[in-house]
C-alpha cells in the first residue's frame, strides 16, 4: 500500500508517520517512510528543515534524507522517478510506504500520472534573464497574464518555478496548470491522509518555530553549509530560512530582520500549501495534535 500523509509545514507530519508506521508495524505489516520534502534531500539541512535524527526515527526506515549536496540542483523529474523507484522496491520487500512532506509538486509527482517535459535552454536562459533584470515580480505578472492558475499556485517569489511554468507554456503552447494533478489519474492505487489546523494555532507554532530554529543553533550550521557552497547552490540557497540566514552572515540583514521575514515566508509557503493540498479531492483529512487523529488515520486506511 502507498500511503501519503500531507499537509502545511508545522501540523505535526513526521510525528503522525512513526506513530502510523509503529502500529502498523505491531499488526505485522512492514512500514518504510520516504521523504517528500524538497529541502530535507540536502545533507547538512537539519535544523532549518526539521529533520528528525537517526536517533529520533524509532527504528523505522526512512528514504530520500541526505541524497544531495547543497550544490546540487534538485528537480521534481528526478525526485519522481528516484521515489517511485523506492517504494517500488519497498514494494517488492513486502512492505508499504509512508510518502511524507509538504513539497506538494513532489508530492504530486509521485501520486499522479504526471509527464514531464523537456527543455529548452534558451527559451530558459531568456527567461532567467528577465529575472535577473527585472526580478521576480516581472515573471509573475507575465505568467499572470498568460496561466492565471499556475501562477496562484507558485506564488510571486519562486524563480524557479516561475521560469518552469514559462518555459513549459511556451515549449507545449498548453498552459502549465493544465499539467497539474486536478483530477489526473493515480501512478498506483493510494490512500492520502492530510494534516490540517486552524489558521491561529498554525501560526503561533510556526512563529515559535522560526524562533526555536535560531536558537537550536540554524546560523552556526549555515556557516558550515556556506563553506560547503551553499550560495552557489541553485535550490538549497533559496530554501526559506537558510537564504535569510546566510544574508544575517553577510551582514545584510539583523537576526531580528532575518528572524522576522523567515516567519513571514513561513507563513505565506504554508497557506499555498494549504491551497495545493485542499485540491485532493479524496484526501482524509484529520487534526493536528488531535489525540484521535491516529485512529482516524488508521480507519482511513482499514476503509
Amino acid at each position: 500500500m502507498l500511503i501519503a500523509l500531507v499537509g502545511a509545514t508545522g501540523t505535526g507530519k513526521s510525528a503522525l508517520s512513526l506513530d502510523l508506521a509503529e502500529r502498523l508495524r505491531a499488526r505485522g505489516r512492514p512500514v518504510e517512510i520516504v521523504n517528500a520534502d524538497a529541502m530535507q534531500l540536502y545533507r547538512g539541512m537539519d535544523i532549518g528543515t526539521a529533520k528528525l535524527a537517526v536517533s529520533e526515527r524509532r527504528g523505522v526506515p526512512h528514504h530520500l534524507l541526505d541524497e544531495l549536496e547543497v550544490t546540487d540542483e534538485a528537480s521534481v523529474e528526478w525526485y519522481q522517478g528516484r521515489a517511485r523507484s523506492v517504494i517500488d522496491e519497498i514494494d517488492e520487500r513486502g512492505g508499504d510506504a509512508i510518502l511524507v512532506g509538504g513539497s506538494g509538486l513532489y508530492v504530486s509527482s509521485v501520486l499522479f500520472d504526471l509527464r514531464f517535459p523537456g527543455t529548452d535552454p534558451a527559451v530558459r536562459a531568456r527567461y532567467e534573464a528577465a529575472a535577473e533584470q527585472h526580478g521576480p515580480g516581472a515573471l509573475f505578472r507575465l505568467l499572470r497574464e498568460r496561466d492565471p492558475v499556475a501562477a496562484e499556485r507558485i506564488g510571486s517569489t519562486n524563480v524557479r518555478r516561475l521560469v518552469r511554468a514559462l518555459e513549459v507554456g511556451e515549449i507545449t503552447g498548453e498552459p502549465f496548470s493544465a499539467r497539474l494533478p486536478d483530477e489526473a489519474p493515480r501512478w498506483r492505487p493510494s490512500v492520502i491522509v492530510g494534516v490540517h489546523d486552524e489558521r491561529a494555532d498554525l501560526v503561533a507554532r510556526l512563529d515559535a518555530r522560526v524562533e526555536g530554529m535560531w536558537a537550536a543553533g540554524l546560523l552556526d550550521e549555515v556557516r558550515g553549509l556556506v563553506a560547503d557552497g551553499l550560495e552557489r547552490g541553485v535550490t538549497a540557497s533559496r530554501a526559506i530560512g537558510y537564504a535569510q540566514a546566510a544574508a544575517q552572515l553577510r551582514g545584510e540583514l539583523s537576526e531580528a530582520e532575518a528572524v522576522e521575514t523567515t516567519a513571514a515566508l513561513t507563513r505565506r509557503y504554508a497557506r499555498r500549501q494549504v491551497s495545493w493540498f485542499r485540491r485532493y479531492q479524496d484526501a482524509h483529512w484529520v487534526r493536528s495534535g488531535d489525540p484521535r487523529s491516529l485512529e482516524e488515520a488508521l480507519d482511513t486506511l482499514e476503509g
